[in-house]
């Protein structure tokens, strides 16, 4: 079996195997790929061989199937006849329907922001920090990983879990979408000041003013991305 190359996606999801025992572990095998797609480490058209994987973690191929199966139903992973599995690339549609159900899960979070589970609303300024300091660095691929964090907190403020599962596996997609553009500086950048005018808005209490600033934010960030796949299709 081949052996996961240093510091590689694989290696950190071979290092989270002794904790599989807890849940179902095809469910944690899927959240852990979840995550790295989540973190920019899988891009799409990226090829997830299941015996590498399998060796990595030391279950079965069956196992890695059915965590593949769970992806595939959440759109992050599509298998290719006679080819493999691979990382799935959001099409224009998919990214038209993305937006349209983010805006109803994040712009309700703004709307409960008040009424927000304790220590809610400081995990969205964590999020902005994290950020700002990235972006500080130079960490621009950082900076993306962030603003995810930062959009699953503000959906996080409604307070159930079951919306926090949706906007978890939406936003998986997105960071797929994020690929789509070709600098990350260029493409994030001008979102961090607006990031932090969304939290200071909802911690001021006007939160009126934040859900028009959400709303004008993804519809920008929604034509800017629409934008660059028509360009790639020229």
């Amino acid at each position: 079996m081949p052996v996961p190359a240093q510091g590689s996606w694989l290696t950190d999801i071979a290092a989270a195997r002794h904790d599989l025992d807890r849940t179902s572990t095809a469910a944690r095998i899927a959240g852990l790929l979840r995550e790295q797609i989540t973190d920019g480490r899988l891009a799409p058209g990226e090829r997830v061989r299941e015996e590498e994987l399998g060796e990595a973690l030391k279950v079965s191929r069956n196992t890695v199937r059915e965590a593949f199966r769970l992806l595939a139903q959440e759109r992050l992973l599509v298998h290719e006849f006679n080819r493999g599995v691979f990382v799935r690339r959001v099409t224009a549609d998919g990214l038209a329907d993305l937006y349209r159900v983010r805006r109803i899960l994040e712009c309700e979070g703004v709307r409960c922001a008040r009424e927000a589970p304790a220590g809610s609303l400081g995990r969205v300024e964590a999020a902005v920090l994290d950020g700002e300091r990235a972006a500080a660095a130079g960490r621009w691929p950082d900076v993306g990983t962030a603003d995810i964090r930062f959009h699953q907190a503000i959906a996080a403020l409604v307070g159930s879990p079951r919306v926090d599962e949706m906007i978890r596996h939406l936003l998986a997609e997105m960071r797929l979408v994020f690929h789509e553009m070709g600098s990350p500086r260029e493409f994030h950048e001008p979102y961090l000041a607006r990031n932090r005018r969304i939290h200071d808005l909802m911690a001021g209490g006007d939160l009126a003013a934040a859900e028009r600033e959400l709303r004008s934010y993804l519809d920008d960030a929604e034509s800017q991305l629409t934008g660059a796949y028509r360009d790639e299709a020229r």
